[in-house]
């Protein structure tokens, strides 16, 4: 990426959205653009909600691959709380991308993380979606400010990044680019609350986001244990689940860190421990992954995995992650949104 660093977050465009033709808790329909791990997550996640979902993908198959995956996802979005009206029938599965967008009053974009590709699919969404309606990519990484750089209206465009599965992970990370209107950005969060989602609306973009990339410090580390013989796949694996991942489920690292400090808080946790910050116990630019790390990060995996599917694991982390949500409170009661 190109970017800078730090760029302005939103600032007021030249052309300015249109009226929105809806507030965004009245939203009813979205527009689903990418069907695959994340965008099928995304469909999961608004149809249990309670809106009509439009969803369209170019791959051949995508319809069927998207009902798969929210039929699996429903067990889970039941346990959670399914909003008033909440159905899969609420899904169309469209034969071309106008056709998905066209009476859509919110559209989420899902596409693979390829520059080109997501510049290219923006600037067609927003010659087909109606005015005024907000537009937002998932990616994990571009600033919007890179992405928006051919739409006629660039203005409407936002990052909505969310965390796998978006159907279960609270999480939304909202900013826009350099030619986005502040007024998308703040009308993009109040929908992603309006649809249950637990939102960090961004003041500056920065490449990766927040969560991201503090997500991938970690894995940098891991994967320099595992080059060097330090730790396996699975160790690494249980000292996130049986350590700190317990404690961040709850506060975080920065609230969880203040506690080592007792009566003198963060404060103290600095003085004493500060020195640590000099000891070699990280190595943040990523190693080589030459064909040794890439097959014994995949041999590992497999070795953790002890003959569990893919479909097992998934169901285990579903379950997991709705009992954690129940056990620190943050379920709403299955009352919804809608």
């Amino acid at each position: 990426m190109t970017s800078p660093e730090k760029t302005p977050a939103a600032t007021s465009s030249a052309t300015a959205p249109a009226a929105d033709p809806t507030p965004p808790d009245g939203v009813r329909r979205v527009a689903c653009v990418g069907a695959g791990v994340i965008g099928g997550g995304w469909v999961a996640h608004f149809l249990a909600r309670g809106y009509d979902v439009t969803a369209w993908d170019p791959a051949p198959d995508a319809g069927q691959r998207l009902r798969r995956l929210v039929d699996a996802a429903w067990p889970t979005l039941t346990s959670l709380g399914l909003a008033a009206g909440a159905s899969r029938d609420r899904l169309t599965v469209t034969e071309t991308l106008e056709q998905a967008v066209d009476c859509a009053e919110f559209v989420q974009e899902s596409a693979p993380e390829n520059l080109d590709l997501k510049r290219d699919l923006l600037a067609r969404l927003d010659a087909a979606t109606p005015p005024g309606v907000i537009i937002a990519s998932s990616t994990s990484g571009y600033p919007m400010t890179e992405m928006q750089t051919t739409a006629a209206d660039p203005s409407r465009l936002v990052v909505g990044h969310p965390f796998n599965p978006p159907y279960l992970i609270p999480l939304v990370e909202v900013v826009g680019g350099e030619r986005t209107d502040a007024a998308a950005v703040a009308r993009a969060a109040r929908f992603y609350e309006a649809a249950g989602k637990s939102v960090i609306t961004m003041d500056n973009e920065i490449p990766g986001f927040i969560a991201n990339r503090l997500q991938e410090a970690l894995w940098r580390e891991a994967l320099h244990m595992v080059a060097n013989g330090e730790a396996t796949v699975r160790d690494i694996d249980l000292s996130i689940t049986e350590g700190p991942g317990l404690r961040w489920a709850v506060m975080g690292p920065m609230l969880t860190f203040a506690l080592a400090g007792g009566e003198g808080g963060m404060a103290h946790m600095l003085d004493h421990f500060g020195p640590s910050l000099k000891s070699p116990w990280t190595r943040l630019e990523a190693p080589e992954l030459d064909k040794e790390l890439y097959d014994a990060v995949v041999a590992g995996c497999d070795d953790a995995a002890d003959g569990r599917s893919l479909a097992d694991l998934v169901a285990e982390r579903d379950r997991g992650v709705v009992e954690v949500l129940r056990a620190t409170g943050r379920l709403d009661g299955g009352e919804g949104s809608r």
